[in-house]
């Protein structure tokens, strides 16, 4: 059974930094897509970061040069580590897995509706 649980989320202010973890217990999928998603009040969700099962490595335009997104395989957990952190960050982040094998731009691209597995997600809140 599969089971995603971010934490890490908490309160900062603009310019701060934030690392979110998912631990990833039971998805051993060889080939798969690992994705952050975040949803602010009244917006879509949205792909922010997502790394592939061969290394490859997407970010929206919007988080890019400021979060860094990782896996240690080990532990089987996901990472985000987020930079320069500014007010427009502010969401619920939610981490996603699917069993997948492409490009992680395609994978980043796809809507959350296509991804089976999820976490509870984790407030973030960037004050000015």
């Amino acid at each position: 059974q599969v089971q995603l649980v971010e934490s890490g989320g908490g309160s900062v202010q603009a310019g701060g930094s934030l690392r979110l973890s998912c631990d990833a217990s039971g998805f051993t999928y060889r080939h798969y897509c690992l994705i952050w998603f975040r949803q602010a009040p009244g917006k879509e969700r949205e792909g922010v970061a997502v790394i592939v099962s061969n290394g490859d490595i997407d970010y929206a335009d919007s988080v890019k040069g400021r979060f860094t997104i990782s896996r240690d395989n080990a532990k089987n957990t996901l990472y985000l580590q987020m930079n320069s952190l500014k007010p427009e960050d502010t969401a619920m982040y939610y981490c996603a897995a699917d069993n997948f094998y492409g490009e992680a731009g395609y994978c980043r691209r796809r809507s959350p509706e296509q991804f089976p597995f999820w976490g509870q997600g984790t407030q973030v809140t960037v004050s000015s």
